[in-house]
């Protein structure tokens, strides 16, 4: 039996309707199983797990940025194992990985005091080391690898209807992950960390069954192709256009590539760093706490809007365009972050960070496949997304840098201004290379 198809008693060909729409509902599942290993899952965690390991804030911070660097500096591996051996291999150990390591979060206090026990030390040092690690392999397999394939897989299975069905995908996420800290939280206050993290292991190691049942590589393999049409007879000898599949070196060597990463990964870095320090920022400028957290929900809405009404215009607009008006919404937000104080401020930050957010989710999923082929997607999208992970964990410390140094943030502002500047000159020629 071939390994598409071994563990797995179900046949995409043999659906009553296009198997592509059940890769939709699971992969989009699959995403959302990763919010353990996202940012979001981690940061409920933070003040429970911090104070019981007995570090700091700030080395807690730092051994999450380390971990989560580390991790950046391997993702591209995860992305040629995806192109070798496709999403549903990929997937389920990436689940297996995640669930493993969310056990041993749950058991870090024993660790850590175990290895102090053995070693006969009682640093800071032991609990920090071990974090780090864990974190590397959280951030790894959850936000990495396990989302990678998941939001690939589901690229794969269309074509024409891509943006259609990447619109549906992104609002069930972002309303996902909005509502994920309200439960993980209400499980840590009526189990503890440690339990909560067990639930959360034995619920994807129950998901890892469902990624072999569930998971299909490609609707090639399956006598079928993207968006739903089934070869017959009446197709054969009719000409089919073929894309150029570029490899991911290929792919770098092009002006559009750089281009759209750079976009991609700036949205990364801003929007890390202001909602981690977001209380902070707005303090600095004479607001409350009450006013920093407030800007989140209609910013929700903004990003959901545009990548709702954007992922279905991609199916028939240029995606430079879309890049543009991402590259104008940071223009926004750096203009609002630099004039927080001033009446415009809050109203040009909402909407450049949501309009940022929006186009991030239409832009990560449906560029690389439509410029650069199916063929190497795993590879290429392992590329951009170490640029992402990378650009998310330096953000909170630049950030800080930056306070600590200048005594305000201001300069962020600016810096991301000079960034976009350059960026949209650049970006003139950053064409579509098929």
């Amino acid at each position: 039996m071939s390994a598409t198809k071994r563990f797995s008693f179900i046949d995409p060909a043999k659906s009553p309707v296009f198997y592509g729409y059940m890769i939709l509902v699971i992969g989009t599942v699959g995403i959302y199983c990763s919010i353990p290993g996202q940012t979001i899952g981690v940061s409920v965690f933070t003040d429970p797990v911090k104070d019981a390991l007995g570090l700091s804030r700030n080395q807690f911070s730092n051994a999450y940025m380390i971990g989560t660097i580390c991790s950046s500096l391997v993702i591209g591996r995860a992305g040629i194992w995806f192109d070798r051996y496709g999403a549903r291999q990929v997937a389920f150990f990436a689940a297996l990985t995640l669930a493993f390591a969310l056990m041993l979060c749950s058991w870090s206090v024993r660790m850590s005091e175990a290895v102090k026990g053995l070693l006969d030390v009682r640093t800071w040092m032991v609990p920090f080391t071990l974090m780090t690690l864990l974190f590397f392999v959280l951030r790894f397999s959850g936000q990495g690898v396990l989302t990678m394939a998941s939001r690939n897989m589901i690229m794969i299975w269309f074509d024409k209807n891509r943006g259609k069905v990447n619109a549906i995908s992104s609002v069930a996420i972002s309303f996902g992950f909005s509502s994920s800290p309200l439960w993980v939280n209400a499980l840590i206050e009526g189990y503890s960390w440690q339990m909560a993290w067990q639930f959360l292991a034995v619920g994807l190691l129950v998901f890892s069954l469902i990624i072999l049942l569930f998971y299909k590589n490609k609707p090639e393999e399956h006598g079928l192709v993207p968006d739903g049409k089934v070869p017959g007879p009446k197709d054969e000898g009719k000409p089919v256009p073929v894309a150029r599949q570029y490899t991911a070196k290929e792919a770098q060597a092009t002006r559009a590539f750089w281009m759209y990463a750079l976009m991609l990964a700036f949205n990364s870095f801003f929007i890390t760093g202001l909602t981690f320090h977001v209380v902070s920022v707005f303090a600095s400028e004479g607001f409350p706490k009450e006013e920093a957290i407030s800007i989140f929900l209609p910013a929700s809405v903004v990003a959901v809007t545009v990548s709702t009404v954007f992922n279905f215009l991609s199916d028939y607009l240029k995606l430079k365009l879309y890049l543009y008006l991402m590259i104008f919404g940071g223009i926004l937000a750096s203009v609002g972050f630099l004039f927080l104080s001033t009446a415009i401020g809050i109203p040009f930050l909402i909407a450049g960070f949501g309009i940022l957010g929006g186009f991030f989710a239409v832009l990560n999923a449906i560029v690389w496949p439509r410029f650069y082929g199916r063929t190497h997607l795993g590879a290429i999208t392992g590329k951009v997304m170490s640029f992402l992970i990378l650009a998310s964990a330096l953000a909170p410390s630049v950030f800080s840098l930056c306070f600590s140094t200048f005594g305000s943030y201001r300069l962020m502002g600016y810096l991301g201004l000079a960034f976009l500047l350059f960026l949209s000159l650049a970006s003139i020629k950053a064409d579509n290379p098929q």
